[in-house]
Parts: C-alpha cells; structure tokens; sequence
C-alpha cells in the first residue's frame, strides 16, 4: 500500500501511480460521476490536434487520454514517470510511443512538439514551475499548451459541498473501487491544496507561455487553461 504525501516525492508519487494502474480508468470513471470522459472531450476540443501534428501528452498513464488525438490523425507521444501506468498501457494499446519521462527533465529536444498537454498531472509535480518550462522548451514556437486539472468551484455553496465529497465521499468509494484506496486520499487532499484559476494562470505567464486563458468546467471543479509559446 503506498500513498504520497504532499510534498510529493517523485519516487513515491510514481510507486503510488503503479498501485492503482489497473483500475485506474475506471475509479475515474465512478469517483468524477461520469464527467471525466466530458472533460477529456473538452481537452480534445481545446488541443484541436491536427493530422500530422506532433502532440506530447504528458501523465498519459495508461494512454486513455492521448486516444482523441490519434483519432484526430495526429502523431501523439504518451509519456508518464510510472512505469506501472504504461505498462498497463501498453497492454491496451500496444502501437502507441508510450514513454517514460520525468515532467521536470522531459526526454525531448527543444522545439519539437505543436502542442503540449497535461491533464491531472501538474498537480502531482513536486516543481510545477519547472515541468512548465519544461513544456515551452519542448513546444515548437508558435505552439500551444493546454492544461486541464482540478480547480476551485467558483460558486461558494458548491465549492462547500465539494470539499466535503473530497475529504469524506471520496475515501469510502475509492476503498470500494480502487486496488489502493489511500491513494485517493492523497488526491483528495492535492485537489485541495492546488492554487485557483488566476494563480495557475499567473504561473504559466512566468513559466514564458503568453496569451494565457482558461476556461471552467463543472463549475470549476476542472478548469482548462491555454497558452501559446510567443513565435518571435
């Protein structure tokens, strides 16, 4: 049984990942009621991928999220820091690139990619800033970066309730669902712990990405943000 704790070494953030690897997709599925296929839908929509493309999807775990963009015809490289989360995707989709890369010193050349994406991992980063740099050096100039990850619901009363789901749904449900339940305790208390909208925002801008914008979703349980890397 292995939990991260919030200070979020790497080697124990990437052990807990390959615990849960197996149901993963699924304990997603119950614990977000559903919404998080609407929001990798959303995600999908925001990168607008394009045939020939080349798009880095960054804490792709089992890949499930770097599928929408292989439909779109663009060429996608899924990479993750646990190894057990890809090799649970290579089980499921043997012809995708899936690759092991730590955020903070991806194991790319500068310039590559015509958009870069993350979805729930950014929170997982022990040096957040430093994975968004990382991402601009890696985005060709000119290319964007999309971000979706938990947020702050902007209503008051919901964001009430939703606090409350966290820290006293979510553990009960995990431990029915999930081959780790502790796990989700930690991301429970991640969700909590993670800066709102405009302090991500504000990061991105310092990280070098301009043009930045987000977007809520669920009310801000999710939100997307967007950059682009200046082309000058």
């Amino acid at each position: 049984m292995t939990r991260a704790s919030l200070d979020k070494q790497p080697h124990e953030v990437a052990a807990m990942f390959d615990d849960v690897a197996a149901k993963y997709d699924l304990t997603n599925d119950v614990l977000s009621l559903g919404q998080a296929r609407l929001w990798r839908k959303a995600v999908a929509r925001a990168v607008a991928a394009r045939p020939g493309e080349k798009v880095l999807d960054l804490a792709a775990g089992t890949g499930t999220s770097s599928m929408p963009f292989t439909a779109d015809g663009a060429y996608v490289v899924p990479c993750d820091f646990s190894v057990g989360m890809l090799r649970e995707g290579k089980k499921r989709h043997p012809w995708l690139p899936l690759t092991a890369g730590d955020a903070t010193r991806l194991p790319f050349a500068d310039d590559v990619f015509d958009a870069v994406t993350i979805s729930f991992g950014l929170r997982n980063v022990q040096e957040t800033d430093t994975a968004l740099r990382e991402l601009l050096r890696v985005t060709k100039p000119g290319g964007r970066v999309v971000i979706c990850e938990f947020s702050h619901p902007t209503w008051a009363p919901f964001r009430t309730v939703y606090t409350e789901y966290l820290m006293r749904a979510l553990p009960p449900v995990a431990t029915a669902v999930s081959s780790n339940p502790d796990a989700y305790v930690y991301l429970a208390e991640s969700i909590r712990a993670w800066p709102d909208q405009a302090a991500l925002a504000a990061r991105l801008q310092q990280a070098g990405w301009s043009k930045v914008a987000w977007r809520n979703l669920t009310g801000g349980v999710v939100a997307l943000h967007r950059g682009i890397k200046h082309a000058g």
